[in-house]
């Protein structure tokens, strides 16, 4: 349930992600005099040698909460690392990469936890245990007149230990905004692919110096220990960055004044400011200088910026354009992101605040600060200033000789910029009101600026166009949208503009153009479903004892989209490792695989197609998951796994509806299902054993014991047509058989007393509208009863209830006992299209007359919904109806 906003005004709703605590704009504001001021969006000069002691300390480590070994990563390489569960998986299981949510990661302010740190993993975590820490050693080699080993103790004891404020950044760090116009070969990164921590090390300037690189020498490649398909991860980069000591690169023991972690790079890595994470290498192993860019295959074929018109399948044959240095990354771009309001945020608009402070991050590359920070209410048109705070400026106020978490402080005579700073602005709720987005933009002090149009490439990286912030003004409230939601997370306006066939490359975010007709929208930008997957010479049946056979490290088959793929192939080569590849192994990985996956790789597998699989097999493979009677289980339902209940009766309700009754495990099991959502129903067609699976919503209430209640109409065989599959097995199926269940499944979840939940996002209503057809009227039937059975619900309910015949309508006695129990907030419409001479009664099919009558149009400052059920015709054409009368999909849950 979403909470109030304690830094701003109670009458401000989060999400339930949202931590409470304070943004950093307000725990890292500085007091008079701080030279990270900023003044009438004019930065002040630095503070006299008097006016220090008005200053602030500077931040200190935040907190390391209690971590632990993550269930998920047990039967990986990486057993032996642990993790905090709030950082949100972007490969799957393994190999790990991970950012935290975005609201969680801008509450702990300037320096980010070692829980909530970003991480970049190609493959698995080599180990090194705190014993074996000290002893670990690296090389300094290649054109230099005197290499050397040395052992992270030599590294500690021989060496000057320095402390920074570096951020982190990789280079994908928005890359699902990429994903979302057209899939790119990288997974989705969302806008906290980013962190800020105190590194301590000593200057990577230092160990060249007692190497001496002799002349010739241009580049400093590393390499670290992880073992990846394609050797070791390495890269390189320029050898005069690293003899500058301005450049501040350090070869790092200590992340936050602890010894790294093992996702971090543990024992020494290197850390390198101002560029792309993927110049960092963990877990140190070589440093080479020498004459040419690194060789290494991640260097050559990682972090670059194609041309944008390089598809992604003519990537795979252009080795001399992936060599090409000049499209490498290493300076980090100008970025920004806006942080508060926070994704699905919302704002009253009867108590709220008179102004909402809009708050977020930017960064800048190669040293650079960011210089200014604007922002937009009218799509660039005028932009205004905000107010920026840079909080790595306290540091350069150490005292001189001062240490903390092991090295000195030495910043003072720096000016190059290794951090993220904070901005902000304030802007009244009225101009909210009026705007549809917030779109912000940074500029550096070389007046490099975020641009206004995404610069798509093969690999999806350094997307940095301006950031645009939805608002939707609901009359009461100002509920705000971001661009995406990570990894495979749903939300975001990007994906509800693509979805509704916009073109997000149209230069106005999708946006209709003035004049458009239907027709001349933009084709639509090539999709993954447009990638062809299988071989068509291929036609094999695929059984369930096959897959079980192919389920070891030597021959895993895995599913994607009810097609099965040789896995072997790609054990040398996947850029996950083989571990990713076991983890499938015998599964149906198809969301994930699509997700993460680009249309080089899915144009790939028909090479690996190796057949499909029919319903039965599906079910055959499911059934493994299937248990009988359990005593021990209190609740009936499984969301993973089918459940075994016996049918008990049936009741006939009309001349082609019945009752089924089944009973559970025992007498005091409950169903399990919230309000207002489904289950699954899996059973095989007595005559032809061929499996059939339906969802259906129950009568009973979910908290009902012993027993389930199904209301099903029965569609029979006719000359004209087939009836339905399911509807006739039930029916023929003899008392004392078994049905599979599972569940619960739905977006849509009634919490009692107006509150609702929505694809996981908790909403007030007022007012239910109710459209439904025949046995449509399940859902419905749940939601009022749980509506009509709490005297203190005060929420209204209008239902529409469509039949063919009087005798049609279901649960015709207990909608007139719930209708008379709250008569003053409940209404109920029977609309009959054949109906009698002697009915008196709504006549004809549910249309929009009778729509407007009885609904009406969306009205922009009440909190009601429409629930719609029914058959597919009805719920199209009910649907179309509802949008003509102004409702937007946002207000309409189809069940």
């Amino acid at each position: 349930m979403a909470q109030s906003n304690t830094s701003v005004e109670t009458s401000v709703q989060r999400p339930p992600t949202i931590s409470p605590l304070s943004p950093p704009s307000t725990v890292g504001r500085s007091r008079k005099g701080s030279i990270d001021r900023i003044s009438n969006n004019v930065s002040t000069p630095p503070p006299s040698v008097t006016e220090l002691e008005d200053l602030p300390q500077y931040h200190l480590p935040p907190n390391i909460f209690s971590k632990s070994v993550l269930e998920e990563d047990l039967k990986t390489p990486d057993s032996h690392v642990e993790r905090d569960s709030r950082l949100i998986r972007l490969t799957g299981t393994h190999p790990f990469n991970c950012e935290p949510p975005l609201s969680d990661l801008y509450s702990e302010g300037f320096l980010t936890s070692e829980n909530l740190h970003y991480v970049r993993n190609h493959g698995p975590v080599p180990r090194c245990d705190d014993a074996d820490a000290d002893s670990w050693t690296f090389m300094v080699e290649g054109m230099v007149d005197h290499p050397f080993t040395l052992s992270v103790r030599e590294l500690i004891d021989e060496y000057e230990q320095l402390t920074y404020p570096i951020t982190l950044v990789c280079a994908g760090n928005r890359r699902k905004e990429q994903n979302v116009v057209r899939k790119s070969k990288g997974f989705s990164w969302g806008a906290a692919g980013l962190s800020t921590a105190l590194w301590t090390g000593v200057m990577l300037q230092s160990l060249l110096s007692r190497a001496n690189p002799r002349r010739g020498a241009r580049y400093v490649c590393f390499e670290g220990a992880d073992k990846l398909p394609n050797g070791h991860y390495g890269t390189s980069v320029k050898l005069n960055w690293c003899q500058d000591p301005n450049r501040g690169i350090l070869i790092a023991h200590k992340m936050n004044g602890n010894a790294l972690h093992p996702d971090h790079g543990k024992p020494v890595r290197v850390v390198i400011p101002g560029q792309i994470g993927g110049r960092s290498v963990k877990w140190l192993k070589r440093i080479i200088v020498s004459e040419s860019p690194s060789d290494n295959w991640y260097h050559i074929y990682d972090n670059r910026v194609l041309p944008t018109m390089v598809t992604p399948e003519a990537s795979a044959d252009l080795p001399n354009t992936w060599k090409d240095e000049r499209y490498a990354i290493y300076d980090l771009n100008t970025n920004s992101a806006i942080c508060l309001p926070a994704h699905e945020e919302t704002v009253s608009l009867t108590d709220g605040p008179d102004a909402y402070k809009v708050q977020g991050y930017a960064y800048a590359g190669g040293g650079k600060r960011i210089s200014r920070m604007e922002a937009t209410l009218d799509q660039g048109k005028t932009w205004r200033l905000a107010s920026i705070d840079y909080p790595e400026d306290r540091y350069r106020l150490a005292a001189h000789g001062e240490t903390l978490c092991g090295g000195k402080i030495d910043m003072w005579w720096r000016e190059t910029s290794f951090c993220w700073c904070f901005w902000d602005i304030s802007v009244p709720i009225e101009e909210l009101k009026r705007a549809q987005d917030i779109m912000v933009r940074g500029m550096d002090e070389s007046l490099m600026v975020q641009p206004r149009d995404m610069y798509w490439s093969v690999l999806g990286m350094m997307n940095n166009p301006w950031f645009r912030v939805v608002i939707h003004n609901t009359g009461h409230e100002l509920r705000f949208e971001h661009p995406t939601q990570p990894a495979l997370r749903p939300g975001g306006w990007m994906e509800r503009v693509k979805k509704a066939g916009g073109n997000l490359s149209n230069g106005v975010w999708g946006e209709k153009l003035g004049g458009q007709d239907e027709e001349q929208v933009p084709e639509k930008d090539q999709s993954d479903d447009d990638v062809c997957m299988t071989n068509p010479n291929v036609d094999r049946l695929v059984t369930s004892q096959e897959i079980k056979q192919h389920t070891g490290e030597d021959s895993p088959w895995f599913i994607v989209n009810n097609q099965v793929y040789d896995g072997k192939p790609f054990l040398e080569g996947h850029p996950g490792g083989a571990p990713s590849i076991f983890g499938a192994a015998g599964q149906d990985v198809t969301e994930e695989f699509l997700a993460i996956h680009s249309e080089n790789a899915k144009a790939m597998m028909p090479d690996y197609h190796i057949g499909r699989l029919d319903e039965s097999t599906l079910i055959e493979l499911a059934e493994d998951a299937t248990t009988g009677s359990d005593p021990s289980r209190a609740t009936f339902l499984d969301t993973k796994s089918w459940k075994r209940a016996i049918l008990q009766g049936k009741h006939p309700v009309s001349s082609d509806s019945k009752i089924f009754r089944f009973r559970l495990d025992h007498d005091d099991q409950i169903i399990g299902l919230p309000t207002g959502q489904h289950l699954m129903v899996r059973l095989r067609d007595p005559a032809t054993r061929d499996p059939i699976i339906r969802a259906y919503t129950p009568i009973s209430n979910g908290t009902d014991r012993g027993w389930l209640d199904l209301l099903v109409k029965i569609y029979n065989d006719t000359p004209e047509q087939k009836g339905g599959k399911m509807t006739q097995a039930l029916n023929s199926i003899p008392i004392g058989h078994f049905v599979d269940f599972k569940g619960p499944v739905g977006k849509f979840e009634y919490l009692g007393n107006g509150l609702c939940s929505i694809s996981g996002k908790n909403r007030k209503i007022s007012r239910f509208n109710m459209i439904c057809g025949g046995s449509g009227i399940t859902p419905m039937f749940q939601v009022m009863r749980a509506v009509t059975r709490d005297p203190d619900d005060s929420t209204q309910c209008v239902l529409l209830d469509g039949n063919r015949v009087e005798e049609d309508i279901l649960c015709r006695l207990q909608l007139d006992e719930m209708v008379s129990r709250a008569s003053s907030r409940c209404r109920l419409v029977h609309c009959l299209s054949r109906p009698p001479l002697s009915w008196q009664g709504k006549t004809g099919r549910i249309d929009k007359g009778l729509i407007e009558i009885e609904i009406g149009r969306q009205r922009s400052n009440t909190q009601d919904l429409v629930l719609l059920c029914g058959p597919s015709a009805m719920e199209k054409s009910v649907h179309g109806i509802l949008r003509d009368l102004g409702w937007d999909d946002d207000n309409i849950v189809v069940f």
